[in-house]
């Protein structure tokens, strides 16, 4: 009777033992029950995987997404993980695909999804709501939820020095700004650079123009077309991939004349390649935004199990989550680099507070 309640005992142990064998190895990712990044082994790597929903415009726009998916990929390769085993990406081509690429990606079983771009808004708040173990990152706005990361940006700040630069370059005293969609955050883009050129140039003329979405390059074309023949000589744009549009038009009018001044200011990434016209190049300086910067840095924070939860992480000028490229250093020169770190350092001591909206703009203009 002893042997057998042994026997007993041994089959209930083994059976367990296989049970929880089976729970552990199903699917690729690790499961929902830690989505803090700590996984007991010495690989943590092994075990955490991360995800991004892209906005339209996808991770080869040339723009925000690419720099977010740039940056997963080099925290993939920090961590010897490859696409599709570690880390991956789901493409949205327009609103109707945020849901479900997120719901997907969840049921997958990524410990970490990003939402590449301030549309992801609504989508993010709702699945985060609905899966409270998985963990979730936004960029360019705010989630309040307490497994959301809200990654955000000093774009105004940035942009308030590509209009430093461009006053100081503008031959015409005529600058263009090309925005995606007229929004809260793309109008930081748009007073930021206005406050920079008028600092400089408090007459100056700043032509501005939405295209109504980040994917339509034909349409920010037309708008550079129509600047560009009104005198124009600089544009900035803050319009994702549609902002290839006005890079298009620069190339063609600089290939017809290349004697002709024609800038571009690119965004988020460094778009010197993106200016390229066999030996000119067309992009006077790039605002450049971290996005990759902080994907790895979220990423990180997850797989060490300090996921910061519920928290807004800011990127500005005093850590370089923006900055402009002097790439181009014929264009971007000597001394207007000086001038642009001058006013950096304004803006750092607090001398200036750089206007976010166009309200603020306006009362920015009067103290001028």
């Amino acid at each position: 009777m002893q042997k057998s309640k042994h026997v007993l005992l041994l089959a209930f142990v083994l059976s367990l033992g296989f049970i929880l064998v089976a729970c552990g190895s199903s699917g690729t990712n690790k499961s929902n029950n830690d989505k803090s990044g700590e996984t007991g082994g010495d690989d943590k790597s092994k075990d955490y995987s991360v995800a991004l929903v892209t906005d339209e415009g996808g991770v080869d726009d040339k723009s925000f997404n690419q720099s977010a998916w740039e940056g997963l990929q080099a925290w993939g390769k920090e961590q010897g993980l490859s696409k599709g085993k570690g880390f991956d990406y789901a493409q949205s081509d327009n609103e109707s695909d945020y849901l479900p690429n997120l719901t997907r990606l969840t049921k997958d079983g990524y410990d970490l999804i990003f939402g590449v771009g301030y549309l992801l808004q609504d989508a993010i708040t709702k699945v985060a709501k609905q899966n409270p173990d998985t963990n979730y990152a936004i960029v360019d706005t705010v989630v309040e939820a307490p497994n959301v990361a809200s990654l955000t940006f000093s774009e105004h700040e940035g942009s308030f020095l590509a209009g430093i630069a461009a006053a100081m370059k503008t031959k015409t005293d005529k600058l263009g700004f090309v925005g995606g969609v007229d929004s809260d955050l793309i109008t930081k883009f748009e007073t930021g650079f206005v406050a920079g050129a008028k600092s400089v140039k408090p007459d100056i003329k700043v032509d501005i123009q939405y295209v109504g979405d980040f994917s339509s390059a034909a349409d920010a074309k037309l708008i550079a077309t129509r600047m560009y023949k009104d005198g124009t000589d600089i544009i900035y744009h803050a319009a994702g991939a549609a902002g290839n549009g006005v890079f298009a038009q620069a190339k063609d009018l600089k290939k017809n004349a290349p004697e002709k001044e024609i800038w571009v200011i690119g965004v988020d990434r460094d778009q010197h390649d993106e200016g390229k016209i066999g030996e000119h190049n067309v992009t006077f300086t790039s605002m450049v935004k971290r996005v990759d910067l902080s994907v790895e840095k979220v990423s990180n924070l997850g797989i060490e199990g300090k996921f910061p939860g519920g928290e807004i992480l800011e990127f500005g000028l005093e850590d370089d989550g923006v900055f402009l490229a002097p790439t181009n250093e014929d264009a971007y020169t000597e001394e207007i680099k000086a001038k642009v770190e001058e006013w950096k350092e304004k803006i750092a001591n607090g001398d200036i507070e750089v206007p976010k909206t166009r309200d603020e703009l306006k009362k920015f203009e009067e103290s001028l």
